[in-house]
């Protein structure tokens, strides 16, 4: 285009560039950039001449060119499909009245910073220093895929809403950021895309605001991150998809509200993570899929957690913080199916710290678990076992039946003796050992083989003998599973 062509404004903007300096056409510091549609001439700049500056632009000897402009009304369509702009650009405080295409280009450093646009497309986009996107208000769909940037992405306070549900209003799938994502505080109405992503430094959605229109708020399967990826605070309405992920720090959701009824709110199946903190806030809504991930350090508490956890091949370290059984067996029952992997991390991990005691009733809890799984005859053996001596793990049982079927049988023998076989020949009647007689199959005292009982006495003789026959085997069972366990 002609020099002549070029508006008072546009001038301003043309004589700055060559000298770097900076062109500010806002009238205070707190003005409503989403009102720009409405500035008139006077801070107006056609997409035409930055293009035009940008590709073509003079350069003064001494001096860094580059673009600064700050709080004007570009219109027309900002056209640098695979443009190699050599100098800074900062377009910040800015209104745009039709979406950037930038696809393929190169820039050495782009500022957006607090603009207003209908959209972006920047796929492919390469950044050599910082892309800065904060407190930008974005009206439709951001493309960012394949980005590849040296240095941070900035997106603190952004605010991004697609006009198509279908749609996904930010993309940044399989983008490389040499250092790190920091959207502290971002607001997204739509689905955002991390998939295939890799962060070189830390991820951080410090109180971040992720509403999905439908399904998934946030997409970031096959997700690397060099460090952290922090989310405390974090909103979501809608699924987090992290399967895949790969976080040698920190997952850290402390505080962060996840909901996503009737859905799975936060998936991180197959992904392998140092630690994920997640208490503090209210309950999870919706489910919690954990399946085949590694994770070194899970701290979570039980009342975070919702009705639905997936465990099943799940393998941790640590759990964190320290909580009775009884608080943490209810996550293992949230699956579909008995999963035994999930009772044997969770034994593992409190033997681990010494907790005994603790590692036992989750055993027990597993045996009981699996009854359900039995045929009836298996399930009513299994009746027997965790009555009796609670699948060995309760070995005390045994001797509070022994002693109470003991007294049981003495008293009433003693009240009424039974008939000696023979009277010349059978020992004094002692109906404690008579009842031990009955009790137990492997000691013989000499009393039962002396006395015939009769009537309701050879009932009870019955009564005791498979009793105690069936506290005998129990006993072996149990005994038998605690030493294999060994």
């Amino acid at each position: 285009m002609m020099i002549d062509d070029l508006t008072p404004a546009e001038r301003r903007v043309w004589d700055a560039f060559p000298r770097g300096a900076s062109v500010d056409f806002r009238t205070s510091g707190d003005e409503d950039v989403t009102r720009g549609g409405g500035w008139g001439p006077e801070r107006t700049v056609r997409a035409s001449v930055l293009r035009a500056l940008l590709l073509t632009g003079a350069q003064e000897d001494g001096e860094i060119a580059a673009l600064r402009l700050t709080g004007a009304r570009i219109t027309g369509v900002l056209h640098l499909m695979y443009a190699a702009v050599g100098t800074p650009v900062r377009l910040s405080h800015c209104h745009f009245d039709a979406t950037p295409l930038l696809y393929g280009a190169q820039f050495r450093q782009l500022n957006l910073r607090a603009s207003v646009l209908p959209g972006l497309d920047a796929g492919a986009l390469h950044v050599e220093g910082v892309l800065r996107m904060s407190d930008c208000r974005v009206r439709g769909p951001v493309g960012l895929s394949g980005l590849k940037i040296t240095r941070a992405l900035f997106l603190e306070r952004a605010e991004f809403r697609a006009r198509d549900a279908a749609e996904p209003v930010l993309q940044l799938n399989h983008a490389e950021i040499g250092d790190g994502l920091l959207a502290q505080g971002i607001r997204a109405h739509g689905r955002v895309r991390l998939d295939g992503a890799s962060i070189a430094g830390v991820a951080d959605l410090t109180d971040a605001e992720l509403r999905a229109l439908s399904g998934t708020a946030l997409d970031a399967t096959g997700l690397t991150v060099g460090a952290d990826l922090r989310a405390r605070g974090l909103r979501t309405e809608g699924g987090i998809d992290l399967r895949g992920a790969r976080i040698p720090g920190r997952l850290d959701l402390m505080g962060a509200r996840l909901s996503h009824p009737g859905g799975t709110a936060l998936r991180v199946s197959s992904s392998v993570i140092s630690e994920l903190w997640l208490y503090l806030g209210d309950r999870v809504e919706g489910d919690l899929v954990m399946r085949r991930a590694h994770i070194d350090l899970l701290n979570m508490t039980p009342e975070k957690l919702p009705e639905k956890v997936l465990l099943n091949n799940l393998t941790y370290t640590t759990l964190a913080p320290h909580e009775p059984a009884e608080r943490r067996l209810p996550m293992l029952a949230g699956g579909d199916r008995y999963e035994p992997y999930a009772y044997e991390q969770l034994t593992a991990a409190y033997r681990r710290i010494g907790d005994d005691d603790a590692a036992r009733l989750v055993q027990l809890a597993k045996q009981r678990r699996r009854r359900a799984t039995l045929p009836w005859y298996g399930r009513l053996w299994g009746h027997v076992q965790d009555v009796t001596v609670g699948y060995g793990f309760r070995l005390l049982r045994a001797a509070v039946w022994l002693l109470s079927l003991l007294a049981v049988g003495s008293v009433a023998y003693g009240l009424d003796h039974p008939r000696p076989l023979k009277a010349d020949e059978a020992p004094g009647f002692n109906p404690v050992f008579y009842t031990l007689d009955l009790l137990l199959p492997v000691i013989d005292f000499g009393q039962e083989r002396a006395f015939a009982p009769g009537g309701w006495h050879q009932w009870l003789s019955y009564a005791l003998v498979v009793t105690g026959w069936i506290l005998a085997t129990a006993t072996v069972a149990g005994v038998t599973r605690a030493v294999s366990r060994q």
